[in-house]
């Protein structure tokens, strides 16, 4: 069972009180993680190096406020909800030109002139308080209250995203984040795989609430029977394949995974070395004895199918993972990691994009979809219904699997 799901579901149908007090909580942490980063990052003057999975610290922190006021504060419209015009015109200002996500180029914001770290802080606390203003005037408990409040939920749950991924990009820096909270659990021993029948399977949200574009558009789908796991695989189920060569096997790697493997160099998971007979998991910049009860994580999705073609088995389809979530809660624990799946991001039947147009449409048809969440991830996201999505090579993720059969 997920101990956060019900968080996720209702922040979904949250009045303005409930959202006010998440925004402010969601930048307490944004502040609080990037703080650490600041320290570690003093003697570099917050510099990291260009790559495709980060964008520089200080963009990320600034781009989050933006993006609030953005569909907020700047945004005429903001009262109608999904219906809203995106390039409805707004006041002018000058973050457009550094933060904006869709016109500024990823290469390009290691080049921008971005105001300093306490410049930086001082506008996210102004943008905070007007959203938190404009929040106290929205209408609560009446007919059109998801659309009025369908611009915070948006706002709160983004922030949550960059959250997360400012606590990968601190782990591929090597900076510990030591909150507790952040951090894997230890798993039982796996119990045995949960068994359904053939079924058809209503996928997708529908009904009240806030929903993401990608989301919406339930449809009704045929799932086959099967058995599933109860949870994802820890390290003492997946470091088998890698002590048995299977890193080297070609016959476990499909063509993409081949490639990816090779150019990689890669012969075990991301952040694991062996030490003569035990394995070592690198934390923080902190090489530490690897817990094989931990979840086996920063795993692509290669890798994930081909322990899976090891195993005889295979990745689960994201019906398959969304009916056991929903049906089977007390049986199916998922909230670890990120879990990649056998599906493809595409849209489901009758797709309308949200105003954030570059959220989901970009995306289709390019990467898998992942399903569950992480222990990175705000409590506030977790949800059966939610599909994220990154390229199949990504191992920088909190990201790992669990298997299917029939």
């Amino acid at each position: 069972m997920n101990p956060h799901a019900l968080d996720g579901i209702a922040i979904r149908q949250a009045g303005a009180d409930a959202l006010a007090r998440a925004l402010a909580d969601s930048r307490r942490d944004t502040l609080a993680t990037f703080a650490v980063v600041e320290a570690a990052l003093a003697g570099s003057g917050l510099a990291v190096p260009q790559r495709t999975e980060f964008n520089p610290p200080l963009w990320e922190l600034g781009h989050i406020g933006w993006f609030q006021a953005w569909w907020l504060a700047r945004n005429p419209q903001r009262g109608l909800g999904t219906a809203a015009d995106p390039d409805a015109p707004r006041p002018a200002d000058a973050g457009d030109a550094l933060y904006d996500s869709s016109r500024v180029a990823h290469a390009s914001r290691w080049q921008l002139p971005l105001p300093g770290a306490g410049a930086t802080r001082d506008a996210l606390a102004a943008q905070l308080q007007a959203t938190l203003a404009l929040l106290a005037e929205a209408p609560a408990g009446c007919e059109g209250a998801d659309d009025a409040l369908y611009f915070f939920r948006l706002a709160l749950l983004h922030e949550d995203m960059h959250h997360e991924a400012a606590l990968y990009m601190a782990q591929a820096l090597g900076i510990a984040i030591d909150d507790p909270r952040w951090q894997p659990p230890v798993l039982p021993a796996p119990g045995a795989p949960l068994a359904f029948g053939a079924a058809d399977w209503r996928l997708g949200h529908s009904g009240p609430g806030f929903a993401f574009d990608n989301e919406c558009g339930a449809h009704t789908v045929a799932v086959p029977a099967g058995e599933i796991d109860a949870q994802v695989l820890r390290w003492a189920e997946f470091l088998p394949f890698v002590e048995s060569g299977g890193y080297a096997d070609a016959r476990w790697w499909s063509a993409a995974g081949q490639v990816w493997r090779a150019g990689q160099g890669a012969d075990a998971p991301r952040y694991l070395q062996r030490d003569g007979t035990r394995w070592l998991q690198q934390r923080g910049g902190r090489w530490l004895p690897l817990d094989p009860a931990r979840p086996a994580c920063h795993l692509s999705a290669h890798e994930a199918a081909a322990w899976c073609a090891w195993a005889g088995r295979r990745l689960p389809t994201e019906a398959e993972w969304e009916r056991a979530a929903v049906e089977r809660p007390a049986d199916f624990a998922w909230g670890a990691v990120w879990e990649w799946t056998a599906s493809v991001f595409e849209p489901y039947p009758g797709f309308s994009p949200h105003p954030y147009r570059d959220y989901s449409a970009p995306w289709f048809g390019s990467r898998p979809v992942l399903r569950g969440a992480s222990f990175g991830t705000q409590p506030r996201l977790h949800h059966p219904r939610y599909r994220n999505y990154f390229l199949a090579g990504r191992n920088d993720l909190f990201a790992g699997f669990r298997s299917y059969s029939r």
